[in-house]
């Protein structure tokens, strides 16, 4: 993971989808991204991407009417037992996110945290976390995606 923060350019959804799986490689439990960016941006296909790269082995679609959804990850041989995807596009105000338990996922050893729309829910997002940016590039199908590690 890195230190502080990069910057890397992907020219297509797959790439995108790839990098999400390259990235949850590294992760070790704990780890909660806070992901924005516009609509169309690819948040989505970055958490699929991390999902499958976890082992999540059901098809991650953005939860914007259920908010949060808690995958079970079945492998035996990893540490990394859960993955919770949150969709903050709907929420009004973060304590919606803390009424349905959002922040005892927080820094959980076995656990791994995705955000989408995170800025939405600013106040509730832990201090060590990884504020995740993507942003449409200028030619079709280029997303830029900064992580910034706090």
């Amino acid at each position: 993971m890195p230190r502080a923060s990069a910057t890397i350019a992907t020219a297509s959804a797959r790439e995108t989808h790839t990098l999400g799986k390259l990235l949850a490689k590294r992760l070790h439990g704990g780890e909660v991204f806070a992901i924005n960016g516009e609509l169309g941006a690819g948040k989505t296909v970055l958490v699929r991407g991390l999902a499958e790269g976890l082992g999540v082995r059901h098809h991650i679609s953005s939860p914007t009417f259920l908010l949060m959804r808690v995958y079970r990850i079945k492998d035996r041989g990893k540490k990394i037992r859960r993955f919770v995807h949150v969709d903050a596009y709907r929420v009004q105000h973060p304590s919606e996110l803390t009424d349905i338990g959002l922040n005892e996922f927080f820094g959980k050893p076995d656990t791994v945290v995705a955000i989408e729309w995170a800025e939405r829910v600013k106040p509730l997002l832990p201090a060590r976390r990884y504020d995740l940016t993507l942003r449409l590039g200028k030619t079709l199908n280029v997303r830029h995606l900064t992580l910034h590690r706090r």
